[in-house]
């Protein structure tokens, strides 16, 4: 047996013995959150968003949070993996003892506070070089770094972001993205005042890059938050190579 599958089902193995929740992760449901958890984890590692352990991904279900937990390899979750969290009370219902809670979790709660069904957390490799880029923008023109965003418009994509909470619709062709920038920090649940803040003053976000790290992507449901966090990586990758071909990213 591969000895990082054994190792994963060691671990799920574990949890289940010691675990008195069980029946919270148990179901035959491939959208039960802690099985669509591990598909998410599963595909996101084949796109590079979540490798050596990193990301996280989270589902909100009524009162229950259940949230992918740290330093499990993603492409070998398991629904017995999963720690589940009381959200009215942010105490654990289901703590897999062999395993830590995610140090996301802060963050993914951040999201939930202000209406999400689920929060992401990608180590993209574009998202990284997006906030790079920006960053050489605005040391080049004289501008503060901690105040730049990414902006970029007139491209298709833009359409699968939302127009904003309680708004209606999608953004349009001829609308500007913006997704705000925060500046990396040591330890993830550092990050949480400045997320926080750039939810404020940017109400109208359902994501936020951190720089040199990755992106924190939300959405009033999973589906939503997945389908967003492709086409922002599908832009984020778009915008790095028109850099390179020296096309603007604001008409």
């Amino acid at each position: 047996m591969d000895g990082r599958l054994q190792e994963s089902q060691e671990q799920a193995q574990g949890s289940t013995a010691d675990c008195s929740m069980n029946h919270l992760i148990a179901s035959p449901n491939p959208e039960h959150p802690a099985n669509h958890i591990c598909t998410l984890c599963r595909n996101f590692y084949t796109l590079g968003w979540v490798t050596g352990t990193g990301g996280g991904v989270s589902i909100r279900d009524g009162a229950h949070i259940f949230i992918a937990p740290s330093g499990v390899q993603k492409e070998l979750m398991q629904p017995a993996n999963m720690f589940v969290m009381d959200y009215p009370s942010r105490t654990y219902l289901r703590k897999p003892p062999v395993l830590k809670p995610s140090a996301c979790t802060p963050l993914f709660l951040a999201a939930f506070d202000r209406g999400a069904g689920s929060c992401i957390h990608t180590h993209s490799q574009w998202a990284v070089l997006v906030t790079l880029l920006v960053e050489k923008d605005a040391r080049s023109q004289g501008r503060e770094v901690f105040d730049a965003c990414f902006e970029i418009e007139q491209i298709e994509q833009i359409k699968g972001i939302p127009r904003g909470r309680g708004k209606n619709g999608m953004l349009g062709f001829f609308d500007r993205l913006t997704v705000p920038i925060i500046e990396n920090t040591a330890h993830e649940e550092d990050l949480t005042q400045s997320l926080e803040a750039a939810m404020e003053r940017y109400p109208n976000t359902y994501a936020v890059l951190v720089r040199r790290h990755g992106l924190y992507i939300w959405g009033d449901s999973v589906h939503k938050a997945k389908t967003q966090a492709e086409s922002l990586d599908y832009i984020f990758r778009l915008a790095v190579e028109m850099r390179r071909l020296d096309l603007p990213w604001i008409q």
